[in-house]
């Protein structure tokens, strides 16, 4: 009862893969991980990570680079003038590693149905004193306009300023989560309050990725055998 899987987790090699693409010797392995954590830290907690919703990073190794894909809403607040921000911000990774850093910026297109996007956004807004069903409500109806098929919010902790902590869940659509070819997408995301922290978990289910395994329509089915069959001459 209870256990909880995590859903990026569960579908890698099915319909989603690594966050961290290399191979190194296993004796050098823990600290290429420590050394993946630290990039990623500094990243999301940099002066431009932190307003440019971040949802992804993504970081590839060569044998002489390192290849940090950042997936963000807000592209232009991580490159800055001319560039300013993202040589800034490639010098100070550049401490964690001796290998030569090269940053690549990835815009998301919809930021609506990105769940980490989602999450940092209400997170945002209840760090600020917003009323949190109204800011549960928008949310979804915007995530559910700009296309997806389901989502899930769930919220956590003294909310509203309450003496007892307490969980609040919403959902709009379908999240089948259990549906290992289900396209789920999930973000976490924590709010900072002067009455404690607040915890922010969001689902967004953006439709099932099939195989060669995909199932025809029935209608279509009978419709190529009937075209299939030969006609009969008189």
């Amino acid at each position: 009862m209870g256990q909880k899987v995590h859903p990026y987790g569960l579908r890698l090699g099915i319909n989603k893969t690594w966050k961290s693409k290399w191979y190194v010797d296993p004796k050098d392995y823990a600290n290429t991980l420590h050394e993946d954590l630290q990039i990623r830290h500094a990243v999301l907690n940099s002066a431009e990570g932190k307003s440019a919703d971040i949802s992804d990073v993504e970081i590839i190794r060569q044998p002489q680079r390192v290849t940090i894909m950042v997936h963000t809403a807000r592209p232009g607040v991580i490159i800055g003038s001319k560039g300013a921000n993202i040589e800034k911000l490639g010098k100070d990774l550049q401490k964690f590693t001796s290998q030569k850093i090269n940053i690549k910026i990835k815009e998301i297109k919809k930021p609506e149905v990105d769940a980490q996007i989602i999450a940092l956004n209400v997170a945002k807004q209840l760090k600020g004193r917003a009323a949190f069903r109204r800011v549960l409500k928008m949310a979804m109806q915007n995530a559910m306009r700009a296309g997806a098929q389901g989502i899930k919010i769930k919220i956590s902790g003294r909310l509203g300023g309450a003496e007892m902590a307490r969980a609040q869940l919403v959902k709009e659509g379908r999240t089948p989560l259990h549906t290992l070819r289900a396209n789920i997408d999930y973000g976490f995301s924590r709010a900072e309050t002067t009455y404690g922290a607040i915890g922010v978990k969001v689902w967004v289910f953006n439709g099932e990725v099939y195989g060669n395994e995909q199932k025809d329509d029935a209608g279509l089915l009978v419709k190529k055998q009937r075209e299939s069959r030969p006609s009969r001459s008189n």
